[in-house]
């Protein structure tokens, strides 16, 4: 570290990061970035790494920035595997920094804090999102970036939306991005604007447990009860059947969501589609996890039930589209993360 002041924000960082990474509606999963620059160095999130896990593990990697930006304004494709500027002296474990250093690396402000929010994402969503943050964030300083695969394609996005002051990112099909000089005013700008963009979700029945064990077979429940709420509610259901909403979904779950038909249990579910899904929805009864399913996908799955639950049922939403899907599925950055994902779990 630069300096002894950089060692205390980075403390501070950690603690926060933690503290994000344990509130479900806020990340998931691997899912979610912190940083903070110091002099030169970007110190950033690891990729595949928990934000949970930020006081018990060392996820954090620090990178060259001045060659990563360079990179980035020269349209490098370099600049989309960050690993090449990790600073490997200070990097003993040889981690890749997050996919999304990039994003990190061209806010100005010292510290930037990326989550997945369940209610921004609600919005960001939805095909008038921009005009309802527009409504709901008033004098905040901020900037919608339409969807671009995470990584350069999302740094070159922003780019192109950055002007000076802004330091609210609303991230369509993604999530949400704030940024300030100190972690203690990032903090304060990220729960400002999550009670600005805060939704009510739409409440649901009770899981029908025993009908789901009935119907089980190598099938589990999954970790959070919460995650039934996506097939007990009709709205939740069409808007999970219809495709994939954002990237992560896909990363850890496939894409778009397997509903049961009626009159189907498990075996029936996986004839029918020709795989076994990580997650089947059994409409009005709950969700089952395949056995094998990793803790990133039942995070993910919980997050789906919580995105949907706040998502207007009247608007028009954005799916991936098949393009995009495959670009997530067949990039290299992602199957690391899935490795490193389903390596966890074993």
């Amino acid at each position: 570290m630069a300096t002894q002041a950089d060692a205390q924000e980075l403390a501070a960082l950690r603690a926060l990061s933690a503290s994000i990474g344990l509130n479900p509606h806020m990340t998931q999963a691997a899912g979610g970035n912190t940083s903070l620059k110091a002099g030169d160095t970007l110190w950033i999130k690891a990729s595949g790494t928990w934000l949970k896990d930020a006081l018990s593990d060392d996820i954090m990697v620090p990178v060259a920035m001045a060659p990563l930006l360079k990179a980035v304004e020269q349209r490098d494709p370099a600049a989309d595997k960050p690993q090449a500027f990790a600073i490997e002296d200070l990097n003993p474990r040889g981690l890749r920094p997050s996919i999304e250093t990039t994003v990190h690396a061209l806010m100005p402000q010292r510290v930037v804090l990326h989550v997945h929010c369940v209610d921004t994402t609600s919005l960001a969503v939805q095909a008038d999102g921009e005009a309802e943050v527009a409504r709901r964030l008033g004098d905040i300083e901020w900037a919608w970036v339409p969807y671009f695969r995470p990584g350069l394609p999302l740094a070159r996005g922003i780019a192109e939306k950055l002007r000076p002051g802004v330091n609210v990112l609303i991230l369509g099909n993604h999530g949400l991005a704030v940024a300030a000089e100190t972690v203690a005013s990032a903090e304060a700008l990220l729960h400002r604007v999550r009670s600005l963009l805060a939704r009510q979700p739409r409440t649901t029945a009770a899981p029908d447990i025993a009908a789901l064990t009935a119907l089980a077979g190598d099938y589990r429940l999954p970790a959070d009860v919460e995650a039934h709420a996506v097939a007990l509610d009709a709205e939740s259901l069409e808007m999970a059947e219809a495709g994939s909403l954002y990237p992560d979904h896909v990363i850890f779950l496939g894409q778009g969501s397997v509903v049961a038909k009626p009159g189907e249990d498990v075996a029936g579910v996986i004839a029918r589609v020709g795989a076994a899904p990580v997650a089947i929805l059994f409409p009005r009864a709950g969700v089952l996890m395949r056995g094998d399913a990793s803790a990133g996908a039942d995070a993910m799955q919980r997050c789906l039930a919580d995105v949907t639950a706040r998502v207007d049922g009247k608007a028009r939403l954005n799916y991936l589209t098949a393009a995009e899907n495959d670009e997530l599925v067949n990039w290299d950055a992602e199957q690391y993360r899935q490795k490193l994902n389903a390596a966890s779990t074993a």
